[in-house]
């Protein structure tokens, strides 16, 4: 019923913000004489402010045409190498008539990017960054309200399923990047695959800002999972996807409830950022209105998350801990983070992250306690949140080389 009355408010506002854009328009537009007054131009910034508030985001490209290898420009294209209900397997292929013989040979790196709200180009950052040194795989996970009842249902089973078939695929030698939620379901799959001894188990995990216990320094998010039962949840924020979308009737957690939670988070610096948006605008400041407009298409764009999953992730990973305690099981399997032995395993964490707070990502290394010490490594950037473990100016220039250096010095074939 929430997901209906959410679609009937955003139909019933549509009128408004086809008005509101016709009068931004004209307001701004050269030629009307008013268009350069305090009043036209304060109504049309207010008017813009509306407009973005109440639009519907698409889903963003990821939009990465080159990089830069070794001071060149290499070109950049897209390539769906596996796809499945849920999810695509992208490559950032670079054209290898811009590579040398060495480059063409770079290790293969799996970007598991979170299934948790955000699309996977959240990570557009983190994408372009490695594939300035590595052959570049993402999960480019699918908005649950697109995916055909038909499909059926997606559990955190699955999510480790797709895991192990993607290392399986691009495997040996494969290197994997979790970034914040999906490291659970990596470190789970590799321990399968340890298990098994399977050739595809990974060369290398780095697990980044990642809830693999959060018992540890725990954060808002952490707390407000574990303070109420699996049915609030179930009874409270789930709905059925109405029609017309592809998904009717699957049950999801609403990417507008996962927002109106990211959002209140931080409220005040969202308003503040709104405002200033406004003050921009009047002022005709064009760097900070696009630097506004690029960071929220982005952070306003969500998807719905199927129910099945999103309970899940609640109950084994914020609740009973199943990965920590050691009693998380998988198709009837135990899952032995101490089977992990050829592994080697890198863990980051921001020191201001209020996601995933200090120690959390950590704990990785006390539960695969099989893993050679000269195989491991931890690293905490200072004066940094969730986002800027993976994104800007500190994950370029401090934690990106670091990264970089650890999987190469964990090739399990050539060099790099």
């Amino acid at each position: 019923m929430l997901y209906h009355l959410y679609e009937l408010t955003h139909a019933a506002v549509a009128p408004w913000r086809a008005a509101a854009h016709f009068g931004r328009l004209t307001l701004n537009n050269p030629a009307n004489p008013w268009s350069y007054t305090y009043p036209a131009k304060a109504t049309a910034a207010a008017l813009e402010v509306f407009e973005s508030l109440t639009r519907r985001y698409g889903k963003p490209e990821f939009g990465i045409e080159s990089v830069a290898v070794e001071g060149r420009q290499v070109r950049i294209s897209e390539e769906i190498v596996a796809k499945k209900h849920f999810c695509d397997l992208l490559r950032m292929r670079r054209d290898d008539a811009d590579l040398t013989a060495k480059e063409r040979t770079a290790p293969k790196l799996l970007i598991v990017a979170p299934l948790s709200g955000h699309y996977a180009t959240l990570l557009r950052g983190t994408v372009r960054t490695m594939a300035e040194t590595f052959d570049v795989y993402v999960t480019d996970w699918h908005d649950a309200r697109e995916v055909p009842l038909v499909h059926g249902a997606f559990a955190l089973a699955d999510y480790i399923d797709y895991v192990m078939d993607f290392m399986r695929l691009l495997g040996p030698d494969l290197h994997v990047l979790a970034v914040c939620q999906p490291g659970p379901a990596v470190l789970a799959a590799t321990a399968l695959l340890a298990a098994d001894d399977d050739p595809a188990q990974p060369a290398s995990v780095t697990i980044m800002g990642s809830p693999i216990d959060t018992r540890k320094s725990p954060t808002e998010p952490n707390l407000l999972a574990q303070s109420k039962p699996l049915s609030w949840f179930e009874n409270n924020v789930i709905s059925y996807v109405p029609f017309p979308h592809t998904g009717a009737m699957r049950r999801v957690y609403p990417g507008f409830l996962q927002l109106t939670g990211f959002m209140t988070m931080n409220l005040d610096r969202h308003l503040d950022a709104h405002k200033n948006l406004f003050q921009h605008l009047v002022a005709g400041d064009g760097d900070s209105v696009a630097a506004h407009r690029k960071f929220y298409d982005e952070y306003l764009a969500v998807m719905d998350l199927p129910a099945e999953y999103y309970l899940d992730t609640i109950r084994i990973v914020f609740q009973e801990h199943q990965l920590p305690e050691g009693k998380l099981t998988h198709r009837g399997r135990k899952v032995d983070l101490a089977a992990i032995r050829k592994t080697a395993l890198m863990t980051v964490e921001g020191e201001n992250d209020d996601i995933s707070g200090i120690g959390q990502t950590q704990a990785a290394h006390d539960l695969c306690t099989s893993i050679p010490a000269h195989k491991r490594i931890d690293y905490v950037q200072p004066g940094v949140g969730h986002y800027g473990v993976f994104n800007g100016s500190r994950w370029r220039a401090e934690i990106a080389p670091r990264i970089r250096d650890f999987i190469r010095s964990n090739r399990t074939l050539g060099s790099a």
